[in-house]
């Protein structure tokens, strides 16, 4: 017998038919003779419900108020799923995140899990319950519920799985697995069989859906094993492990991402003085605003323009940031522009390949989408176009790299 962890996004359990189709699954595991525990998102667009709720009474609500409306979304996913399996002769228990002992830092919004206390989680796996945990929220040292930010879930599921020690963490969405490119935009997209922390974080982190960064590095530090399939079918889906050959991959880019929930941010008239730079970036920090792409321009006259790209939703809190600072140092302007779009290639093989650079800039060029941003790692380029570019960038970009079937 085995510790088998799942996580079923809100697509998986929308409605009524969805939350059944789930609870025969996950009945059908425990049959195999496992123990589980499953780990469910709030009900299709409950989120975006309760946040457009939120937003007809108060524009700027508190981030603690907005945390404690948000994690109700998952408690009625996880209370429905306890019932459909019940209904189905198994014993359930749903516990929210607090009661499944999930301690996070006091970061409304943005938390980050510090610890699980997995007491509760032993004893009622012990008492041969199936568990359902409410992802994407804990509780903070003041025992208030404070969420994970979107994606959360996922962050959640791989917690639990690494807390626990578990055989298997599925990840159940409403994909069949990770593609090189999003099959939205390029239908012939590669489903990859297997993926590395390092590949898988990358597509995370600059645009692909399937995971959550957090979720993955939570995995990587652990040692945890993540299979990425589809909640309506049951074919295999992608494996995200250590170390991937290359015999499963023999390409020099494993994909491409975009992202179009991205912002530029640029402060004007830096001055050109040591630890101006450190200022600005603390006072983001200070605010959990996660950072991207960062430019600083050519010194002229001591004078200096930096620019940054951040998500939409944190854009206009950065921007206020960036002029109180720009107060403080003598900075001239800052202007958002949310009309762009990241896109990124991804692939180890960018390391031995000097070329590759070249190739996805004259792609674009040939293509007559211009360039705005642009940034490197070891095996990532990102840049930025404009918004209504993003998709025929995509598309070139994957038929230049030969990442379709």
């Amino acid at each position: 017998m085995g510790i088998v962890v799942q996580k079923y996004g809100g697509s998986s359990v929308a409605d009524v038919e969805k939350i059944m189709r789930v609870a025969n699954r996950i009945v059908n595991t425990k049959k195999e003779g496992n123990q589980v525990v499953a780990i469910v998102s709030a009900m299709g667009k409950t989120t975006d419900n309760l946040i457009s709720l939120a937003n007809e009474i108060n524009s700027r609500p508190a981030k603690r108020e907005m945390d404690r409306l948000l994690s109700t979304g998952e408690q009625i996913s996880m209370s429905l799923l306890a019932m459909a399996i019940d209904s189905l002769g198994e014993n359930a228990v749903s516990l929210t995140g607090p009661q499944a002992g999930i301690r996070t830092d006091s970061k409304y919004s943005k938390a980050k899990i510090v610890n699980i206390v997995s007491n509760r989680l032993k004893n009622e796996l012990e008492n041969d319950n199936i568990i359902i945990v409410a992802g994407f929220q804990g509780e903070t040292e003041e025992h208030d519920i404070a969420t994970l930010g979107r994606g959360g879930s996922d962050t959640s599921a791989v917690s639990i799985a690494a807390a626990l020690n578990a055989d298997l963490c599925e990840i159940f969405t409403d994909v069949d697995g990770v593609y090189s490119c999003d099959p939205r935009i390029v239908p012939k997209a590669k489903k990859l069989s297997s993926v590395s922390y390092d590949a898988m974080l990358e597509l995370a982190l600059l645009g692909a859906k399937v995971l959550h960064p957090r979720a993955v590095e939570v995995a990587k530090s652990h040692g945890v094993e993540i299979h990425v399939r589809s909640s309506f079918s049951h074919d295999i889906g992608t494996i995200v492990k250590k170390e991937v050959s290359e015999m499963e991959h023999d390409g020099l880019i494993t994909g491409i991402a975009h992202d179009k929930n991205v912002a530029k941010v640029v402060i004007f008239g830096v001055p050109d003085t040591p630890g101006t730079a450190a200022k600005i970036f603390k006072a983001l920090a200070d605010e959990n605003i996660s950072i991207q792409m960062i430019v600083q321009s050519a010194q002229i006259k001591n004078i200096n323009d930096i620019a940054f790209t951040c998500s939409t939703e944190d854009a206009k809190e950065a921007a206020d940031i960036l002029r109180k600072i720009g107060e403080k140092i003598g900075a001239e302007r800052v202007i958002i522009n949310e009309n762009i779009a990241k896109v990124s290639v991804i692939g180890a093989g960018m390391m031995t390949h000097s070329n590759i650079a070249s190739r996805m800039f004259n792609t674009l060029g040939e293509n007559n989408i211009n360039i705005d941003l642009i940034s490197t790692s070891e095996i990532t380029i990102s840049v930025t176009v404009d918004l209504d570019q993003c998709e025929k960038a995509v598309e070139t970009l994957a038929k230049e790299f030969d990442i379709v079937e």
